[in-house]
């Protein structure tokens, strides 16, 4: 097995990129973020030919190396830092074919510095319809490189480029054009003063304001103290290094690419004025909405109660086959129960992610963030904010992660802190189950009742963040004047392998980030509910036989009874009734706080804790939605979950800040707990103003 090389993907935005890293590694792929900064860093293992295997990295979309955002500046970083352990034996760029002009002036940059560097047109499918033609040899001439014609559409050239990584030292590594004539006086002085380094490596270290690795450090500090230009006379040579670069490649496609614009078929513009269009816009993409929350009940009924019935025979087979004792009754009432509390949201979960991925690969994605600029405004937020919002219903970690586009602290800030308000993933089984029981079934114009209400319980998430930003924005007096500039791809069939590889890491990072948190819960609470302190819990048979000696129970109806004073008298019964006086008049009892209490940890947590209480000393393995239906009140004996309870629940979820991950990540991105603490304390009071209102109003 030969070396492993290191490859980095760089690109536009929308060029296919993640499309080409997908056909490169295909599940053989992890996402985290890059070391100390909140970047988002995808990586993946791909083998070539000849026994060679790459360790690709799929850097941030970028225009070019003159960096405008944090994104950009963590390509520039890499390229110029060669201590860097991912640093790149070589680069592939990937371009779009309808847009080569534009991608072409970062490919020529990068040449700049030396590196080997493949050329990777993307989406060649659409060269016949589009009536554009290139002539690969003159372009591989003039551009100094070798050129793969690919088509993650329809899978074509993955195997041509992945042969022209393997053979990356034949590669030339000399730049395309001499950038030192836009001043020569100035980069001959440079190149005098740093004979030992890239003169274009040193002229990103002066141009740009960010920090720039490991160049040798005492050649380093003494670029500082080198006469330098103004930045506004800086700004000038970068314009015209920009303009230099545009002619050059203006001369290289004449040569290379013919466009015959009498084939060019384009749908793009009718379709963009009704789906962008100020009433039918939006009426279009509330109805999209609405048949996706619809899909997401029918066709996940029937995987989720095979799974709900399934952790039920597991846990009855449990208590049934082992041996009785502390372990078994922590696997059968504990572990198996949490962890099913998470499982059997998988389907829907998995039908959400799998929309949004289909959104996004379509380029319809980028025509709601255009549409919702208008809405966002008048609120004081950036058109970009709409990213962050819409992403946040996948989760608000990442979610918030994408503010670091927006140029603007206040209005990045404001975004930071609506955010959380959107309907994320981990809200959704809270949401569901709590539907299922207390939304009646029925339809209206096709459309049932419990659809319905999940699609009102996202624009009420959306409502109350674009609220709370308005009233952000008039009392910390924020302004917003930057420009906001999104770019809208074509409109393209969304390609399988990109959609399943979405939906299937995505639902796993969910299930495995959610399962380690609920497993560890299920543990302690399955602790806290088997065991006890005083008389009461220990010598609860005795008491409980007493009280009901008249009353002339079978077997499993005093054991039902024991096993209910046991609970009540647990540790965790004695917490719940501590601060039951605080969370009755929302309509919950002791159980339901402790739920509540323990979903700060992860919203999600809120099904499975109750799986477990609910399953502590009881011999009934049922499913957890039946459990739920079961539980009634101890005095009145009236159903637990009805209308009144489960809609205060949900609007209590709605609003608030029930995810420790996203405090944490708040903290990180505003330097500071002032922040994450008034989100946590803000957020929760009106969460349990609103829940509040809800249930006097409805009881």
């Amino acid at each position: 097995m030969g070396k492993q090389i290191n490859v980095a993907l760089i690109g536009n935005p929308n060029t296919g990129k993640t499309s080409v890293f997908n056909a490169l590694t295909g599940l053989n792929q992890k996402v985290g973020n890059y070391p100390g900064i909140t970047v988002e860093k995808k990586e993946g293992i791909c083998k070539l030919p000849r026994g060679v295997k790459a360790h690709i990295l799929d850097l941030p979309g970028t225009y070019s190396l003159n960096a405008s955002s944090l994104d950009e500046s963590v390509v520039i970083e890499l390229l110029l830092n060669k201590n860097d352990k991912d640093f790149p034996d070589v680069a592939v760029v990937v371009c779009d074919v309808e847009n080569l002009k534009r991608n072409l002036l970062l490919y020529t940059q990068i040449k700049d510095l030396q590196i080997p560097t493949i050329l990777a047109i993307n989406m060649a499918d659409r060269m016949t319809y589009k009536g554009i033609s290139l002539d690969i040899d003159i372009l591989e001439k003039e551009l100094n490189t070798k050129i793969a014609i690919i088509s993650t559409k329809k899978n074509q050239g993955i195997h041509e480029l992945k042969t022209l990584i393997a053979d990356y030292k034949k590669l030339p590594v000399t730049p395309c054009l001499n950038i030192s004539v836009i001043d020569p006086d100035y980069f001959k002085s440079l190149e005098d003063t740093f004979p030992k380094q890239l003169l274009y490596k040193l002229w990103l270290v002066i141009s740009q304001d960010a920090n720039f690795g490991e160049i040798e450090r005492q050649e380093f500090d003494a670029l500082k103290d080198f006469k330098t230009k103004s930045k506004a006379d800086l700004k000038r040579l970068q314009q015209k290094e920009t303009i230099k670069r545009y002619q050059f490649i203006n001369n290289v496609l004449k040569k290379g690419q013919l466009i015959d614009l009498s084939k060019a078929k384009d749908l793009r513009i009718k379709l963009d004025r009704i789906l962008t269009h100020k009433v039918w816009g939006y009426v279009i993409f509330i109805a999209i909405l609405l048949l996706i929350f619809q899909a997401i009940y029918d066709w996940s009924g029937v995987p989720m109660d095979f799974i709900d019935n399934t952790f039920a025979s597991l846990s009855e087979w449990a208590n049934n086959v082992l041996p009785s004792g502390p372990f078994t009754s922590l696997l059968a009432e504990g572990v198996i129960p949490g962890i099913g509390g998470v499982v059997i949201f998988i389907p829907q979960i998995a039908f959400l992610f799998f929309f949004i991925a289909l959104l996004e690969e379509s380029g319809y994605m980028s025509r709601v963030v255009f549409l919702m600029d208008k809405i966002m405004r008048p609120f004081g937020l950036s058109g970009k904010s709409v990213v962050p919002l819409i992403s946040g219903t996948a989760c608000a970690i990442p979610a918030v992660m994408a503010t670091r586009n927006i140029e603007s602290w206040k209005e990045r800030l404001i975004t930071i802190l609506v955010t959380p308000f959107t309907t994320c993933s981990a809200r959704l089984p809270v949401y569901l189950i709590l539907i299922a029981l207390v939304i009646p079934q029925g339809r209206i114009f096709g459309f049932s009742y419990q659809a319905l209400t999940l699609l009102l319980l996202y624009l009420i998430g959306f409502g109350a963040a674009l609220g709370a930003a308005f009233v952000l924005h008039k009392t910390l007096n924020i302004r917003s004047k930057s420009f906001f500039v999104v770019e809208m791809p074509n409109y393209k069939t969304p390609l399988f392998k990109n959609v399943a590889i979405t939906v299937i890491e995505k639902t796993k990072a969910f299930v495995f980030g959610a399962g380690k948190i609920i497993l560890a819960i299920s543990v302690v609470l399955w602790f806290l509910a088997s065991y006890g302190p005083g008389e009461n819990f220990n010598n609860a048979e005795t008491i409980v036989s007493q009280q009901v000696a008249s009353q002339n129970l079978s077997e499993d109806e005093l054991n039902q009874q024991i096993a209910s004073f046991k609970l009540e008298n647990s540790y965790i019964g004695i917490a719940g009734h501590a601060i039951e006086p605080a969370i009755s008049p929302l309509g919950y009892d002791w159980k339901i706080g402790i739920a509540v209490l323990t979903s700060f940890a992860a919203r999600e947590v809120f099904v499975g804790t109750l799986a477990t209480i609910y399953s502590v000393g009881s011999d009934d393995e049922d499913t957890i939605k039946n459990r739920m239906a079961k539980e009634v009140h101890t005095v009145t004996k009236a159903p637990v979950f009805n209308l009144a309870s489960g809609i205060s629940l949900m609007l209590f979820y709605a609003f608030a800040m029930q995810c420790m991950s996203t405090l944490a990540i708040v903290k990180r991105e505003t330097n500071g707990w002032k922040w994450p603490m008034f989100q946590l304390i803000s957020m929760s009071i009106l969460a349990y103003v609103v829940a509040l209102a809800a249930y006097q109003f409805l009881k």
